[in-house]
């Protein structure tokens, strides 16, 4: 069924998403009014313009034709219909944490007004609107000792994080966030508000947990909460000479463990920055990130091996409220321009480790912050409402980023290439969607995060929702 007839502006071309386009000019002269909202409208020169814009991941400087700032859902639906009538694609962003191409020239819905979180204590679940972030959920949750499914860093905006998968802290125990939703609020592209349950638009249902914002803008979705009040975690940060070994023995660690513990590896050279802690200061580590959802006593003897690798520069591990569940990653809270890739791993055996520290070990000399997270456990079941995410299949994934200074581009993107195409052995030959960088927005790169059969009913559905590509400013998923 077609659900959208309005006219269609072409695609851009999304393989040059690296590399950003020239600013388009503003379609309009005033819009405000035309588009009927109660939220403020940007445009290029506007007071206010280059905030509403502005994301997380500075990465690409794009500067649309008009910002959206919703305050509601109406606000969406105005700016849906505009959009579709005027021939412009349009972007959703609530925190900008996954820029996928420039917006140049096309509208941009914000989201970040949009707030409010309900909980039903004895339903187990939240209901969280388009803007808010995951510690506005945690913030909400905790007093009734519940938690939901959210990622390692708190600041990530909740619905984007859950559209794309959701892989986070308790995820080994309870599967992806996407498989813990029961409703979902969207603006499609014909400008009407649905809700999609699995027994009402269920085609739609399936496709927005894990196709990300292809089929419209979600403006609300109620999740499930587990009950929880506590983790053991932290990190064990251990310096150059013990970074091999400890590699080594965590892969090794990682081989049979209850699907309570979540765990991961970093290799990173830290920054001689005073805001890090002096241990760490200027010093390449090799991070080790616990979150052990069991009792405490249970995960300081799991954890004991670990400490025995070498000798630790920091050892954060206790047991920390869930609203503290930020401090393990700690990632950092400030926007700056990223460049990420990431592989899902069907293994580690010895020959791919030793690949990884030739190329982002000590004394590689990369510029590159290398991650391993261990997947398995729940994460590989399917859930009780079947969805569209992907990598089901991995044991692993491994996630690469690095800051993107001025001027080193196609030098930081060949160490990324070099490093994932060494790994490519050891790979299922997939890729989570959620931690896509900026030159992923490919239609190549995009299949990667669904086996073939996944990607081609996204396809169908995208078709029957959003026929003329609307929503194609993203990691698009083209209708079929």
């Amino acid at each position: 069924m077609n659900r959208n007839r309005r006219p269609a502006a072409t695609p851009p071309d999304l393989t040059q998403s690296a590399r950003p386009a020239p600013a388009g000019p503003a379609t309009t002269a005033s819009v405000d009014g035309m588009i009927g909202t109660t939220g403020p409208v940007f445009r290029p020169g506007d007071d206010g313009y280059d905030a509403e814009r502005a994301g997380y991941n500075l990465a690409l400087d794009h500067h649309p034709a008009l910002v959206v700032g919703a305050t509601g859902p109406a606000d969406v639906q105005a700016a849906v219909r505009y959009a579709a009538d005027h021939g412009l694609g349009v972007a959703v962003q609530a925190t900008g944490h996954g820029i996928s191409v420039p917006t140049d020239g096309q509208l941009v819905v914000s989201t970040r007004r949009m707030k409010g979180v309900t909980v039903d204590a004895a339903a187990r679940t939240a209901t969280v609107a388009a803007g808010v972030r995951w510690h506005e959920v945690l913030a909400a949750t905790a007093p009734h000792g519940l938690v939901p499914l959210s990622g390692s860093n708190p600041d990530v905006g909740a619905v984007g994080y859950t559209l794309g998968g959701g892989i986070g802290l308790l995820g080994r125990r309870h599967g992806f966030a996407a498989d813990h939703v029961r409703r979902l609020t969207v603006v499609t592209a014909d400008g009407e508000l649905r809700t999609a349950t699995p027994d009402h638009e269920p085609d739609l249902f399936w496709a927005l947990r894990g196709g990300k914002d292809n089929f419209g803008v979600v403006v609300e979705m109620e999740i499930d909460l587990f009950p929880l009040t506590t983790l053991y975690g932290g990190g064990l940060y251990f310096g150059a000479d013990d970074a091999a070994e400890v590699l080594r023995g965590w892969a090794g660690w990682t081989a049979d463990l209850p699907e309570e513990m979540s765990s991961s590896l970093q290799l990173i050279r830290y920054p001689d920055l005073p805001v890090l802690p002096e241990p760490l200061r200027g010093r390449y580590v090799a991070h080790v990130r616990i979150a052990w959802s069991g009792a405490t006593a249970d995960g300081e003897a799991l954890v004991a091996p670990l400490r025995a690798l070498g000798t630790p520069l920091l050892d954060t591990l206790r047991e920390l409220p869930f609203t503290e569940a930020g401090s393990i990653h700690h990632e950092p809270p400030m926007p700056h321009p990223a460049f990420d890739r990431n592989t899902a791993l069907r293994t580690l055996e010895p020959a791919t480790l030793d690949t990884l520290l030739d190329l982002a070990g000590p004394d590689a000399g990369s510029p590159l912050i290398a991650e391993i997270r261990q997947q398995g456990g729940a994460y590989a079941r399917q859930p009780a409402v079947a969805n569209a995410v992907g990598g089901r299949d991995a044991r692993y994934m491994l996630f690469s980023t690095c800051i993107l200074e001025p001027g080193r581009l196609e030098e930081i993107r060949a160490a990324h290439t070099t490093l994932h195409e060494s790994l490519r052995p050891w790979s299922t030959g997939g890729a989570f969607a959620n931690f896509f960088g900026i030159d992923d927005a490919g239609a190549q790169s995009v299949s990667r995060a669904f086996d073939a059969a996944t990607y081609g009913r996204l396809a169908a559905v995208k078709a029957a929702y959003d026929p003329e590509n609307l929503f194609r400013v993203n990691f698009n998923i083209p209708p079929r």
